[in-house]
């Protein structure tokens, strides 16, 4: 039996999208096959960085949908379970999960919904709550708001009992945010929003910032760093890759500074991750505290346009794709 995937091909380092038609995939030890009814993308996989030139990946990383197959040793998921996770080929509409990455849906989520929960929420939680440490009433400061991971992170605040301020270049997008639950936003494209942070702040400064934009503002985000801050970086999509540090500054103010990718983390760290979201931030999501934000939804062969969309920094959340 044959279904429909999309794949992301680098050619001459440009990535290319192709549709095709590849046999269901059969679970291995631990994994479960789940029937795709919703799938959301992340900017990370249309980068040609992280693929090499000739190489080629099954995409979508993130999916939701109905449990088809288990694998040998899954214990906790059976057929027939709704459930959202990160996953190998979301972009299709069959996809495999591990067992431990496979989220019981809260009933109340659509399959939009909640296909753009896994990845940016899990991203989310470990950098604001086992690493960043974030509290109720500590503020934080979020460049590029609007993204996927943006949104997340202003909702995963929201849940802690916190107070965030976030950057965009555009007022409608800020405007639409601060609807539902934004503190304050500072429409800006550029390095000149620490002193408009400091006046929110009291002029404390932010106590966790979250840098979805890059090297162009790390400078400036350090200066709207509190005392003993937290400085999480997630992206670099101004492709501004270095940049300088004030030491003295780093040293007296007992700033920690981190990234935030996946490139590198084991089995082992993404399954405590997942254990501990479901435990802490996604009884809230299921209880209606917070509904994760849906820009648009494209139907399956409007991938390129979504991804185009994505590409564009048009959208306001997340982006999502239909499976076929």
């Amino acid at each position: 039996m044959l279904f429909r995937s999309w794949w992301i091909k680098s050619q001459g380092g440009r990535l290319a999208l192709e549709a095709r038609d590849v046999p269901v995939p059969q679970p291995g030890p631990g994994e479960v096959v789940v029937h795709v009814r919703a799938a959301a993308l992340n900017r990370g996989e249309f980068n040609p960085r992280y693929l090499p030139d000739g190489g080629e990946k099954i995409g979508g990383h993130e999916a939701a949908g109905e449990v088809t197959a288990v694998g040998d040793g899954v214990i906790y998921v059976k057929n027939g379970d709704r459930v959202m996770g990160r996953a190998r080929g979301g972009f299709s509409e069959y996809a495999v999960m591990q067992e431990f990455e496979a989220m019981r849906m809260p009933d109340r989520l659509s399959w939009e919904q909640a296909a753009g929960v896994p990845l940016v929420f899990l991203v989310t939680y470990d950098m604001l709550v086992r690493h960043g440490r974030l509290q109720a009433e500590d503020w934080l400061l979020v460049t590029a708001v609007s993204s996927g991971v943006g949104v997340a992170c202003m909702q995963t605040a929201q849940l802690l009992g916190a107070k965030v301020i976030g950057t965009s270049g555009s007022q409608d997008k800020l405007d639409r945010l601060l609807h539902i639950g934004l503190n304050a936003g500072i429409a800006t494209r550029k390095a000149d929003f620490a002193g408009r942070v400091k006046e929110l702040t009291g002029g404390k400064g932010a106590n966790v910032i979250v840098n979805n934009v890059g090297g162009s503002v790390f400078g400036e985000c350090l200066r709207s760093l509190a005392y003993q801050g937290r400085f999480a970086t997630v992206s670099t999509v101004d492709e501004v890759t270095k940049c300088e540090i004030d030491v003295a500054q780093l040293h007296a103010n007992r700033w920690e500074l981190f990234g935030a990718s996946n490139r590198f983390v084991t089995q082992e760290m993404r399954r405590v991750v997942v254990r501990n979201f479901v435990r802490d931030i996604l009884p809230g999501i299921g209880a209606g505290r917070v509904v994760p934000l849906v820009d648009s939804v494209f139907e399956f062969s409007q991938l390129p346009a979504a991804r185009d969309r994505m590409l564009a920094n048009m959208q306001t959340g997340k982006i999502i794709l239909l499976a076929p």
